[in-house]
């Protein structure tokens, strides 16, 4: 089988098992080496340092596995759409915002298991004996970068991989391979002029298009920040209590994005809206049954509990300060 076939019928068994998108890149080192290591130097990263480890491996997918050739590169749909919350208790106004990659369950076995299945139809098809490392958010390999390397779509100005029929709404996940692959071309950037994910982002945490300050991202402030959070940027993360996804919502690609089929992603408790009272009364089985199996356990109780008291201020404040267009 040709390397071009090889491509071809892979990109077959991803689609049967259920990814919206697979390309291929070539196993060598990345194009944008020089701007990532800036970008780690120059503190943008936050407190992630673990960004800063393994850094050569970061940058380089053929140190992650002898003899890779290829990197197979996927993308799983997730957007689900929001069901409204008509509970009848005094709370209801008083609830916090989930970013949808967090609704369903935790995303990490979700891909994982769907790229070990593909690995295993690869190796139930080819005769050439191959080796396989599935990657899937843990291991230091830079999906995104791959991603538009294999043309799954293009680094937008949010910084995040773009498609134009897809939109942003997926999760993405790699297969470092000796196999031979013919590589994708990448996609050309579609941003234009559009500023809106820019203009919307509430902490201004884009300094420049395609450029992101993490320290300053509402997602890395409820997720990955330890300890507490810069007072001044309280009033600016609203009701988000783990992650964020302002700057997706506006985005025009994502407008038509389509939903997913997957019932692993069907919303589960605590959903997309907890009550923040409840978060505040958490003890530590509490959390650990709630958020058993969900992405959302990257944050720790105390996270959350800090996350939604700036919540419950932020509607505290909104609600003693009614717009002009609201009777007082």
């Amino acid at each position: 089988m040709t390397s071009l076939q090889l491509t071809l019928r892979t990109k077959a068994l991803a689609a049967e098992c259920g990814f919206g998108r697979c390309g291929i890149a070539a196993a060598e080192p990345l194009r944008r080496a020089e701007y990532l290591r800036n970008w780690i130097v120059s503190g943008r990263a936050g407190t992630m340092d673990y960004l800063g480890r393994w850094i050569d491996l970061r940058l380089d997918p053929r140190k992650l596995l002898p003899g890779a050739r290829s990197v197979i590169v996927t993308a799983k749909v997730y957007r689900k759409e929001e069901i409204s919350e008509n509970s009848p208790d005094s709370d209801a106004a008083l609830r916090g915002r989930v970013a949808r990659y967090a609704w369903g369950e935790d995303y990490h076995t979700v891909v994982r298991s769907d790229l070990k299945l593909l690995v295993e139809k690869l190796r139930a098809e080819f005769d050439e004996p191959f080796e396989a490392k599935i990657c899937v958010d843990t291991a230091p390999l830079l999906e995104r970068e791959l991603a538009a390397s294999a043309g799954i779509g293009w680094i937008g100005k949010n910084t995040l991989v773009l498609h134009p029929e897809l939109g942003s709404y997926f999760f993405l996940g790699g297969v470092v391979t000796t196999l031979e692959m013919a590589p994708d071309k990448p996609e050309p950037d579609h941003c234009g002029s559009c500023t809106a994910c820019l203009d919307a982002c509430p902490t201004g945490a884009f300094p420049a298009p395609y450029e992101m300050d993490a320290s300053r991202c509402i997602s890395y402030l409820t997720i990955e920040h330890r300890g507490a959070i810069d007072e001044s940027l309280h009033s600016q993360m609203g009701d988000w209590v783990f992650g964020c996804d302002v700057c997706q919502e506006v985005c025009p690609f994502n407008a038509k994005a389509p939903q997913t089929r997957d019932p692993r992603f069907s919303i589960r408790s605590p959903g997309p809206r907890p009550q923040l009272t409840q978060i505040l009364d958490w003890s530590k089985d509490d959390y650990r049954i709630q958020l058993s199996g969900s992405a959302m356990r990257r944050a720790k109780l105390e996270a959350w509990k800090r996350n939604a008291r700036i919540a419950l201020r932020n509607l505290s404040a909104d609600a003693s300060h009614p717009s002009s267009s609201e009777p007082a």
